[in-house]
């Protein structure tokens, strides 16, 4: 199970928009075409957590062509639910869905059919996306869109005593459109697609990437959703690159630094966490080999 209700409702005045969901406790992922219409930076949007407690926010980044937005809760508020972690999928493992657009409506869950791969979406862009089959026949499944898709696979194994013998899920992608059933006009297939965590992070350098980075790395599994990952060089058959640890290290100290910035309100949130982000991301193309200083 995930570590709490993460998930949000999005509203404006008294109208519910669509669903959405935390990836730090200011900031909510969603589908832009959840935000119906409210396609300009700063629109007021109100973040409703899972607990009924209304948050004031704004929207503050858009990507028409991945249909893709990012809310920002309005400082000082704050939502508190720890964020789970993210990854890639698992081919043939199992996902669900915690976010339902109202109390009478299914949990959604099903089978991840394929890894990560290119998908031309309703937005007109290319994203990285995963097919996903659910296990619920609905005929129309809208009202889902932009919530959070959880890779349960790992729940059935064993698990780290310390988290009181249970596997917590994998945050892994953002659920976005279903594919039309192509014998009934008008219906939904059980087929639906979502947009990889990671495609999120490359369209929005924007985030607290403490719990996300990790979607950036190779897979550690063969059969992981995202196995066309560069690999490393002794991976290669290269030399390692002896600047590596050095960069790593200076990666480090800039962690350090941006801590320090942070704690003295140098900078607000949004800059902290794009300094975070960048940092991480050279660290981690040090890491595989690909060069340059962070």
């Amino acid at each position: 199970m995930t570590c709490g209700p993460y998930w949000v409702d999005l509203h404006r005045a008294e109208q519910r928009l669509g669903g959405g969901f935390l990836l730090t406790n200011w900031l909510v992922l969603t589908a832009l075409h959840c935000l119906r219409g409210l396609v300009q930076i700063d629109e007021r949007v109100d973040v409703v957590l899972a607990d009924g407690r209304r948050l004031a926010g704004h929207v503050s980044r858009l990507d028409a062509e991945a249909d893709l937005a990012l809310v920002s809760i309005t400082s000082p508020q704050r939502a508190a639910p720890k964020i789970p972690k993210s990854g890639p999928a698992r081919i043939g493992g199992r996902w669900r869905g915690p976010y339902r657009p109202a109390a009478n409506d299914v949990e959604l869950s099903g089978r991840i059919d394929t890894k990560a791969a290119a998908y031309l979406c309703e937005g007109g862009g290319i994203i990285e996306a995963l097919q996903l089959s659910a296990d619920q026949l609905l005929g129309d499944y809208s009202g889902y869109s932009g919530g959070p898709v959880e890779d349960t696979t790992s729940c059935d194994g064993p698990a780290p005593e310390h988290n009181g013998g249970k596997q917590e899920a994998v945050v892994v992608g953002i659920l976005l459109e279903q594919a039309p059933d192509r014998t009934v006009a008008g219906r939904a297939a059980n087929v639906l697609f979502a947009a990889t965590i990671a495609e999120a992070m490359r369209r929005f350098n924007y985030l607290d990437v403490a719990h996300l980075i990790d979607v950036l790395r190779p897979p550690g599994d063969a059969e992981s959703a995202v196995a066309s990952a560069v690999p490393t060089q002794a991976a290669r058959g290269t030399t390692v690159n002896p600047l590596v640890n050095s960069m790593a290290a200076k990666a480090d100290e800039l962690f350090e630094t941006i801590q320090e910035w942070s704690a003295r309100g140098v900078m607000d949130a949004a800059q902290i966490s794009e300094l975070t982000f960048m940092v991480a991301k050279r660290k981690i193309q040090a890491e595989l080999g690909e060069g340059g200083a962070p």
